[in-house]
């Protein structure tokens, strides 16, 4: 038996991360109501008494759901990335993004130096 034997980690399967990423979104999406074609948001009562509470929560439901179709988004466009060969580049100076910020973040664009500089 030789002492040569190495234990490589699992090449990370991103496509993977992005598709159940996109499906997280998609359903929180869904839970909020703004899912499918049809989904424009939750439904309130009308009759209901306190309508600047209905205000403010459709407020923070349309604000949610912006955020998430957002990154929706941006993981739709990491996933054309990938089947273009273009995945895990940094779009403002081209060198390889570090595996580890991919892996925290699969839809990022950015090499972590690049996402520091401040615009």
């Amino acid at each position: 038996m030789s002492n040569d034997a190495r234990t490589e980690a699992p090449a990370v399967d991103y496509r993977a991360l992005l598709e159940e990423e996109r499906a997280s979104l998609e359903h929180q999406l869904g839970e909020l109501g703004f899912g499918g074609v049809s989904g424009t948001g939750l439904s309130y009562d009308s009759n209901f008494a306190d309508s600047s509470q209905v205000t403010a929560e459709r407020g923070e439901a349309e604000a949610l759901a912006g955020e998430l179709r957002s990154a929706l988004s941006d993981v739709e466009r990491a996933i054309v990335r990938f089947d273009q060969g273009t995945f895990g580049v940094c779009e403002r100076c081209g060198q390889a993004i570090a595996p580890a910020r991919l892996e925290a973040k699969p839809a990022v664009t950015t090499c972590i130096a690049c996402a520091s500089i401040h615009r």
